[in-house]
């Protein structure tokens, strides 16, 4: 969109990374913004990820490039004096089926990676149980780590306010409102209209049925996602592990936040949209967690976070203008933590100067259109 950006008012949908970056970038250069959430800022899918920051798959190059810039954007951040949010590059130490392969694949590509043996593990990171490291070694890749998203949402929340951006929270499901092909506003759930020459809709899992009601088809791989928090104990980890039966990380306060593909698959969501999780599951996961930390701690759950977690139908992400309806920007992917800042900053640019990046050319939700 061209013609000044202190001349457009941007109506972003989501209280989310993606959608609380995208607010605080386009604010920074003198949109009107006005962020609008459902509940409150990281009451979503960004408030029950594992948020591990990475690039670490067998990923097309124009996505590890995106997901590079992306873990360069948090450095940047991290090193800003005024922020509170929380980010650590500690690095993060995977170990099972197909990861020599990944080792061989990411120093092809110039991936930092290391190959360690139980040994190297024991000497090199604290908290982790090396007796529970293969015979063969595991992977650490040095440069990776993880964010704590609700404390960066809340800095970026923080920094839309700062230049002048305007924040309603508990607004209810939102519809985004077009006439004659483009977007006008946005109706919020509690029936009040916002006027919008742009939308950015980023409200994760929700996205698909959205763009549903507006006659966009987006296939969509959503799933369920549990994040297990334990309460404050004495352990020593500083890495993200991702080992065959559990994923975890440090959490802010002391403990430990942990998930597993295995044990998403034992939610059921019921027909009302609420979840069920086993006790069985939790504390399944939190005996898989302690058989990878020294000292085999008891742990216990603090509490845990359920939902859905936003996931393409390609498993790519989905970044652009929507075809057909003028105005209107999409932001959907499970990729979110690692791409939250990079993601933000683009989309902002594309949505204020009416141009493109070549960045996000693989991932426009154009590549769906029938």
């Amino acid at each position: 969109m061209s013609g000044g950006s202190d001349q457009v008012r941007l109506v972003v949908l989501g209280g989310g990374v993606l959608g609380a970056s995208a607010a605080a970038q386009a604010a920074a250069r003198g949109a009107r913004v006005t962020l609008v959430t459902d509940g409150e800022p990281a009451s979503g899918a960004s408030g029950r990820s594992l948020s591990w920051l990475n690039s670490a798959g067998d990923f097309p190059p124009g996505y590890h490039r995106l997901r590079m810039l992306g873990l360069d954007r948090y450095r940047a951040f991290s090193a800003r004096p005024d922020s509170t949010a929380h980010i650590a590059f500690d690095g993060g130490l995977r170990w099972g089926d197909g990861v020599r392969a990944s080792f061989e694949h990411q120093r092809q590509i110039g991936y930092p990676a290391e190959w360690l043996s139980r040994a190297d593990v024991a000497a090199r990171l604290p908290g982790v149980d090396a007796g529970a490291i293969p015979d063969d070694g595991a992977l650490l890749n040095p440069d990776e780590g993880w964010v704590d998203l609700p404390s960066l949402i809340a800095q970026l929340v923080r920094d839309l306010r700062a230049a002048g951006g305007v924040v309603r929270t508990s607004a209810g499901p939102c519809q985004v409102v077009v006439q004659g092909g483009r977007v006008v506003g946005v109706r919020t759930g509690t029936g009040d209209v916002l006027d919008a020459d742009a939308v950015v809709l980023a409200t994760g899992a929700d996205v698909p049925r959205t763009l549903a009601g507006l006659g966009v088809h987006l296939p969509d791989a959503t799933s369920n996602a549990l994040l297990v928090r334990t309460p404050p104990f004495g352990h020593r980890l500083r890495a993200v592990l991702n080992t065959p039966r559990v994923a975890l990380r440090p959490a802010l306060g002391g403990g430990i936040v942990l998930d597993a593909g295995w044990s998403e698959e034992e939610v059921v969501r019921r027909d009302d949209g609420t979840f069920d999780v086993r006790d069985s599951t939790v504390q399944g996961l939190l005996s898989e967690t302690a058989q990878v930390l020294a000292g085999r701690p008891v742990l216990s759950c603090a509490s845990y976070g359920v939902g859905r977690k936003p996931i393409p139908g390609d498993g790519h992400p989905v970044l652009g203008a929507v075809p057909g309806i003028d105005g209107l920007t999409v932001a959907f992917t499970h990729s979110g933590a690692t791409l939250g800042l990079i993601a933000g900053e683009l989309l902002a640019g594309e949505v204020l100067d009416g141009e493109r990046s070549p960045l996000l050319d693989a991932f426009r939700p154009a590549r769906f259109a029938v």
